[in-house]
C-alpha cells in the first residue's frame, strides 16, 4: 500500500530532475556568463560585475530601443490579438452559418511556420511590386501606397500586423471554448430582465471570461517579449533599429561572438517577462475574485 503511495512521488521527482537539469542549471549558468567578458577572441573569461548591464542600461541609447521596442510590439499585439480574438470569437457562436468552417480558415495560418508567412508579407508588401501597393494603384489610392517594410515609421506597425494576423486565430480559439462553457441560463434570464447585447457582454460575457483573458494575455505577453522569428524573416531588425527587439540584440551579440553581453540580454529578458507576467496574473486573478 505505501509502495502505491510513493508512485507519485516517483513521477515528481523525475520531472524536478529533468527541470532542474535542463532549465534551472542553463538558466543559473547563463546569469553567471552575464557577469563576465565571455567572448569569441579570448579563451579567457574575465568577471567583470555588472558592467554589461551598465552598458545596457547606462550606456549605449541602442540598447534602450531594443527594450523600448520589445514593450511596444507586446503591447499592441498583446491588445489587438485579444480585441480581435475576442470579437470574432463571439460572431462565431452567435449562430453564424459555417461557423466550424470559418473557425478553420481563422486559425490557418497558426499552423504556418514564421519563415513561410514572412516570405508571403515580404512579398506582398514589398514596394515596388508588391500586391498591396499595386491594389492600391489600381484604385486610384497612390497616396496611400508605403514601403511598409523599409520605413522607419512603417515597418514596426507592419510587423505587428502581420504578427496580429497570423496569431489572433489560436486566441479566438481560446474564447471559443471559453464563451461555450458559459452556461445560456444567463443570457435567457438576461433577456427576460430586458438586458441589451452591451448589458449582456459586460455584465455575463467579460467577467465569466477572465480566466480565458488572463490566460490569453499572459501567453501573448510572453509570446512578444521573446518574438524573434517574424521580424527576423520580414525586416532583419531594421530599417536602422526600427524594429529591433531584444531577442534580435541577443541574436547579434552571439553572432559576433560577445557571449558575456548576449546572456546578459538574455537575463534581462528572463527578468522583465517574470515580473510582467506575475503582475498581469495578480492584477487579473484580484479582479476576478472581486467580481
Amino acid at each position: 500500500m505505501k509502495s502505491k503511495n510513493l508512485y507519485p512521488w516517483y513521477f515528481s521527482s523525475g520531472a524536478i530532475i529533468i527541470y532542474t537539469l535542463f532549465i534551472v542549471v542553463p538558466a543559473i549558468v547563463g546569469i553567471y556568463y552575464s557577469f563576465t567578458d565571455w567572448n569569441s577572441y579570448s579563451t579567457v573569461k574575465n568577471f567583470i560585475g555588472l558592467d554589461n548591464y551598465k552598458e545596457i542600461f547606462a550606456g549605449d541609447d541602442v540598447y534602450l530601443t531594443y527594450i523600448k521596442n520589445t514593450f511596444v510590439f507586446t503591447i499592441f499585439t498583446t491588445i489587438a490579438k485579444t480585441i480581435l480574438g475576442l470579437f470574432i470569437a463571439i460572431l462565431l457562436v452567435s449562430g453564424i452559418k459555417a461557423a466550424g468552417f470559418h473557425r478553420m480558415v481563422i486559425f490557418s495560418p497558426q499552423v504556418l511556420s514564421f519563415l513561410i508567412v514572412g516570405l508571403v508579407f515580404k512579398s506582398l508588401l514589398d514596394p515596388n511590386y508588391g500586391f498591396l501597393n499595386n491594389m492600391l494603384e489600381s484604385l486610384g489610392l497612390d497616396f496611400l501606397a508605403k514601403s511598409w517594410l523599409g520605413s522607419v515609421a512603417w515597418a514596426m506597425p507592419s510587423v505587428m500586423a502581420v504578427d496580429t494576423w497570423k496569431g489572433m486565430g489560436y486566441i479566438m480559439v481560446l474564447f471559443v471554448a471559453g464563451l461555450l462553457a458559459i452556461p445560456q441560463d444567463y443570457y435567457e434570464a438576461a433577456e427576460i430582465d430586458g438586458a441589451g447585447f452591451f448589458q449582456k457582454l459586460f455584465r455575463i460575457t467579460l467577467p465569466m471570461l477572465m480566466p480565458t483573458i488572463t490566460i490569453a494575455t499572459v501567453l501573448n505577453i510572453t509570446y512578444g517579449m521573446r518574438v524573434f522569428d517574424i521580424i527576423y524573416v520580414l525586416t532583419n531588425g531594421g530599417p536602422g533599429y526600427a524594429t529591433d527587439v531584444i531577442n534580435t540584440a541577443v541574436y547579434q551579440a552571439f553572432a559576433k561572438g560577445y557571449w558575456g553581453m548576449g546572456s546578459a540580454l538574455s537575463s534581462v529578458l528572463f527578468v522583465v517577462m517574470a515580473v510582467v507576467s506575475v503582475f498581469i496574473i495578480r492584477i487579473m486573478t484580484r479582479s476576478e475574485v472581486e467580481r
